[in-house]
């Protein structure tokens, strides 16, 4: 019973991490678009700003996209493997990502001058993000609600594979600990020698029978 429920997990956490992949390697296909964009408006107009450095949201784009690849890595580790601390390691990341991205929900709504708090990007490309996130508002909560669910869905698979690898190595050390040797099934049980027959060494004398034999 254990083992298809942990193969069950296994395949659910795999699933749901893949979606964590996936806007990784959105995000990183859009930050190298950003940087395409950037490099062909430097060789276009040599004297604009220092184009030899690429702006903060280029940057974050392309850090935010490699952390989630990375850390899709190590859930499809820690899934396969159902290693403890591993997916403990796993677990405390998405957490730490979860409550980050709270953080930042919760001060774009509720701080109305919350573009104060950023640099400013000479690319332009955060408010074509910002208009295309304005225009596109639902699509927007909807990817934005799938996100959560599926970092909250990551961490309870791999509480719950990493509780269940626990116990099962658990009742395996108890197991182990108080097993009784068991006899092997095809091997003939050991007779006493009879004390009407003394040991002898040696072949038997009459082939008819197996009990008389000839004393060395």
């Amino acid at each position: 019973m254990v083992r298809p429920l942990k193969s069950c997990l296994q395949l659910s956490l795999k699933i749901a991490n893949i979606t964590i992949g996936f806007m990784g390697i959105a995000m990183l296909i859009y930050g190298v678009w950003m940087i395409r964009v950037w490099q062909r408006d430097a060789a276009d107009s040599p004297s604009s700003p220092d184009y030899a450095q690429f702006p903060w949201f280029i940057h974050a784009f392309l850090g935010v996209g490699t952390a989630l690849c990375a850390i899709t890595c190590l859930g499809h580790i820690g899934a396969n493997s159902a290693n403890s601390c591993c997916l403990s390691f796993y677990i405390f990341i998405i957490f730490v990502l979860l409550l980050l991205e709270i953080g930042m929900g919760a001060d774009v709504f509720l701080n109305s001058d919350w573009e104060k708090d950023l640099p400013e990007d000479p690319s332009g490309r955060f408010d074509d993000f910002k208009d295309f996130v304005k225009s596109n508002s639902d699509g927007c909560q909807w990817i934005a609600l799938l996100c959560v669910l599926t970092q909250v869905g990551c961490i309870l698979l791999a509480t719950i594979l990493r509780t269940l690898g626990q116990v099962k190595e658990y009742s395996d050390g108890n197991e182990g600990e108080y097993a009784e040797p068991s006899a092997p099934l095809l091997r003939s049980p050991e007779l006493p020698p009879s004390p009407l027959y003394p040991y002898v060494i040696g072949e038997p004398v009459n082939s008819e029978t197996n009990y008389v034999y000839k004393i060395v």
